[in-house]
């Protein structure tokens, strides 16, 4: 089964997200291995399960070359747990 970008559902305002499940979530949209992220972030793979999982701590620099990949706000990385107009209005 061959899933689309269209079959996913965008999460209710009452799911609590990680900032691991964000990053999981935006490098599966892009259909992207971690080593696919790793080569367009320049953080290693190792790392990037690391913080999809959440142990470790993302920090500021991570977040940054992160949204750069993706080509996204950094916050919408960090801030999950704010809602998309709130992030809209904070881009």
């Amino acid at each position: 089964m061959k899933i689309k970008h269209n079959d996913f559902i965008a999460p209710k305002a009452h799911v609590k997200l990680t900032v691991g499940a964000v990053i999981r979530m935006l490098r599966e949209l892009k259909r992207w291995t971690q080593k696919d992220l790793e080569k367009r972030s320049g953080i290693s793979e190792s790392n990037i399960s690391l913080l999809e999982h959440n142990r470790v701590d993302i920090g500021k620099k991570r977040a940054e070359q992160l949204a750069r990949a993706f080509k996204v706000h950094p916050a919408i990385i960090m801030f999950p747990e704010y809602e998309a107009e709130e992030i809209k209005k904070a881009a």
